[in-house]
C-alpha cells in the first residue's frame, strides 16, 4: 500500500531544500532522505557525501550504532539487507543467521522503525497444484518476504559506508566515492521504484486499492503490481538509467504478464530520462508513461510546514 512515511520524507526534503528539478530531488533524497538536513542541492552529491557524511563519520556512526543498540548482529543483517536482493532468507544466510536468531533481529529492527516487511504475493506450487507430483525444485521452493528500509539514509549507510569503514576511518574516501559513482543508478533504483508506486497510488487515490507493491516469484519479478476493488490491475516497471526507454521494455513487461496470466487494465512505465517517440505515440488508457517531472504531483496537498520524524536531532 502507499508508503506514507516515504511520501512525508520526500515532501519534507523538497520543501526544506527546493532542488531545481525532480531528477535532482530523487537522486539526493535517495542519499539524505530521513535526515531532515538542509542540503545544498546545487553541489555535486559526491561532494556532499564527503563533507556531510564521510568527514563526520565518527559522530554519525555513533548515532547509527545507538539506533541499533551497538549490536553487531543487527549491523550484519542490515548490511546484508542493504547490499543484497532484500529477500529475508538470503539476508539471513549472508549475515550468518538462522531463522530463529535472524527472526529475532528482524523483529527488533522493525520495532525500531528502521525497516518494514514487504510480503510476497507468490503462491507455493503445492497450493497451485495440490494433487500433482511436484519437481524436486518446486517442492523445496521457499517463499521469502522482502524488506524495505524506512529511511533512505539508513540504507545508504549500510550500502556504501559500512562496507568501507576501514578506509573511511583512515580518511581514505576515494574508494567509497568511487563505489558510489559506479553504483549510484542501481542504488537509487529502489527508492525510485518505491516513489513510483506512491505516485501510481496517488493517481489511483479515488479507487479502493486492495493490494500494491512489487511482485516476485522463483522466475519473474515485476516492479509494481497494484490491484483495486473494482477488478482493475496495474502493472508497472521503473527504469532509473541514463537513457530513454523504448518499446523493448514494453514488450518485456507484456511477456511477464503473459507468463503470470495477467491481463493488466493499464501498463505503467516510469523512466528517469523519458521515452522514445515510438513509445510516446502508444500512450493511452492502456499505457501510462511517467518521467521525473511527473513526481511534482506528490508535492501537492503539502506545505513547507510538513513535518516528519527525524533520524537525528542535529545536522553536522
Amino acid at each position: 500500500m502507499a508508503n506514507t512515511k516515504l511520501l512525508d520524507q520526500f515532501r519534507s526534503f523538497y520543501f526544506k531544500n527546493y532542488p531545481d528539478d525532480m531528477e535532482t530531488q530523487i537522486s539526493y533524497f535517495a542519499v539524505f532522505g530521513g535526515l531532515e538536513w538542509e542540503i545544498d542541492t546545487t553541489k555535486p552529491v559526491s561532494q556532499l557525501i564527503q563533507t556531510l557524511i564521510l568527514e563526520n563519520f565518527e559522530t554519525l556512526d555513533a548515532k547509527v550504532q545507538e539506533l541499533i543498540m551497538h549490536n553487531e548482529t543487527n549491523r550484519r543483517l542490515l548490511k546484508a539487507l542493504a547490499i543484497g536482493d532484500r529477500r529475508i532468507f538470503s539476508a539471513f544466510n549472508k549475515a550468518g543467521l538462522n531463522n530463529g536468531n535472524g527472526g529475532a533481529v528482524l523483529n527488533f529492527l522493525q520495532e525500531k522503525g528502521l525497516i518494514q516487511l514487504e510480503y510476497s504475493r507468490e503462491e507455493h506450487p503445492r497450493k497451485l497444484k495440490p494433487k500433482a507430483q511436484l519437481k524436486r525444485e518446486e517442492s523445496r521452493h521457499r517463499i521469502s518476504h522482502k524488506v524495505l528500509f524506512t529511511y533512505p539514509f539508513i540504507r545508504f549507510w549500510y550500502y556504501f559506508i559500512v562496507p568501507n569503514i576501514k578506509n573511511i576511518q583512515e580518511k581514505n574516501y576515494e574508494k567509497v566515492l568511487q563505489d558510489f559513482e559506479q553504483k549510484q543508478n542501481s542504488y537509487t533504483s529502489l527508492v525510485y521504484e518505491e516513489l513510483s508506486e506512491v505516485l501510481l497510488n496517488y493517481h489511483l487515490r479515488d479507487s479502493h486499492i486492495l493490494s500494491s507493491g512489487s511482485y516476485w516469484d522463483a522466475k519473474i519479478e515485476i516492479d509494481i503490481l497494484t490491484l483495486t476493488e473494482n477488478g482493475n490491475t496495474y502493472v508497472g516497471e521503473c527504469k532509473w538509467t541514463n537513457h530513454i526507454i523504448n518499446k523493448k521494455e514494453l514488450h518485456k513487461l507484456k511477456d511477464k504478464c503473459r507468463k503470470l496470466e495477467l491481463e493488466p487494465t493499464q501498463i505503467v512505465l516510469f523512466s528517469k530520462r523519458g521515452f522514445s517517440k515510438e513509445l510516446q505515440n502508444l500512450s493511452s488508457s492502456k499505457l501510462a508513461l511517467y518521467s521525473c517531472e511527473d513526481f511534482c504531483a506528490l508535492l501537492k496537498k503539502s506545505s513547507r510546514e510538513n513535518k516528519c520524524q527525524n533520524l537525528f536531532n542535529e545536522q553536522f
